[in-house]
């Protein structure tokens, strides 16, 4: 490839430029040689990245247009759809050695009384100071630490909700966060397992297309 075909690299006056961090234009012969090179190797690996990324997109469409298809085919037949709690999906092989799973995830927010929830639960633990165990504690305390993006430990939360506690005021707290629950919408993952034989225990094909 000539130096004025790579990408990054512009011709102006008849000298030649690569463009900078900031967008500006430093002469290609002032440009040290192992800054060319990376910039070089960082072109030709996010090339094939791209491609990769562009493939596992095609894949992961036609993978759900054909569980769509197979799905309509036995609901068509058998008056029915395949398919368990929140439309999770499980297909095999006839032989039992391959399997695929689609599962569907809620996309979950917390609502207003969330805080609600937090002040009931604080009043009891200065109530409970001195009794109350650690270990509960300090699920309270991981469950409405936010993170960077200003979330709740949402499996923390959750957590909350088996405790087996008694005080009303606890009650309450449960009954508002249950109230805060939102579901904003859902997602399907796809994963793979295959086995040697029927009695090996299944390992999975790794394909990440959560984010394709």
């Amino acid at each position: 490839m000539a130096d004025t075909d790579r990408p990054g690299v512009t011709e102006i006056n008849g000298k030649l430029f690569m463009i900078n961090a900031k967008g500006g234009f430093d002469p290609m012969v002032a440009v040290k040689d192992q800054h060319k090179v990376e910039d070089t190797t960082v072109r030709n690996i996010f090339q094939f990245a791209e491609e990769l990324s562009a493939q596992v997109t095609r894949f992961k469409d036609h993978t759900f247009a054909d569980l769509a298809a197979l799905d309509a085919v036995l609901a068509q037949q058998y008056d029915t759809k395949i398919g368990g709690q929140k439309g999770n999906r499980t297909y095999t092989s006839y032989d039992g050695l391959l399997k695929i799973q689609v599962q569907v995830a809620d996309n979950i927010t917390f609502g207003p009384e969330l805080q609600i929830a937090k002040s009931l639960i604080d009043t009891c633990l200065v109530e409970w100071s001195a009794d109350s165990r650690e270990e509960i504690q300090s699920i309270i305390m991981r469950a409405f630490n936010t993170d960077k993006e200003g979330k709740v430990n949402r499996s923390d939360i959750f957590m909350l909700l088996k405790l087996e506690i008694k005080d009303p005021r606890w009650i309450n707290a449960m009954k508002a966060i249950r109230d805060a629950i939102r579901v904003t919408g859902s997602k399907e993952y796809v994963r793979f397992y295959r086995r040697r034989t029927q009695q090996e225990d299944w390992t999975s094909v790794t394909i990440d297309m959560a984010k394709a």
